[in-house]
């Protein structure tokens, strides 16, 4: 048994939303990992990509996460879940003027560590081309970063800043 609380967790920034590790694919059998992104409004979180490995299903906390999934464009707010299966071309972000938190069920597990690997590189801004390229390739990720132009520009985008400190829910 676990409990992950709003400050147990490791957290971190991959460029433009921030990761906190919640539970490590080898605390569950490698069946999957969970993660949870806070993204600052209007945040692009990556760049068109692609996973040849695994599934993400994203779960909206609080704030609005828009996404494009293939060529549909769809926009998810809290108790929504978004599925991005393997093998389909996708990005996601803020869609609105608040913080957005999702939480972000990876299966099978494995791709925590590329999260875990860009952070330790210094996010996605900081890395150079050729230590995001090799992450990409030993994680069974295809790339498009020329596509952020585009993204920021269709979606009134920017890239994103730090969120920290866990997820508290709201008071009821």
């Amino acid at each position: 048994m676990k409990i992950v609380g709003p400050g147990d967790a490791k957290e971190g920034f991959l460029g433009s939303i921030g990761v906190r590790f919640m539970i490590d694919g080898s605390e569950a059998g490698e069946r999957f990992s969970l993660v949870e992104h806070a993204m600052s409004p209007r945040a692009l979180a990556a760049p068109l990509h692609l996973h040849t490995r695994e599934d993400e299903y994203s779960f909206v906390l609080e704030g609005r996460m828009g996404a494009l999934l293939g060529d549909d464009v769809v926009e998810a707010g809290p108790g929504d879940l978004v599925f991005k299966p393997r093998n389909q071309w996708h990005t996601f972000w803020n869609a609105g003027d608040e913080p957005c938190r999702i939480l972000e069920i990876i299966s099978p597990a494995g791709f925590e560590h590329f999260f875990a690997e860009l952070v330790a590189l210094g996010g996605v801004l900081q890395a150079t081309q050729e230590e995001v390229a090799e992450l990409n390739q030993r994680y069974g990720l295809e790339m498009r970063p020329e596509t952020v132009p585009e993204l920021i520009e269709r979606f009134g985008l920017r890239m994103g800043e730090p969120l920290g400190g866990g997820w508290t829910p709201a008071a009821l």
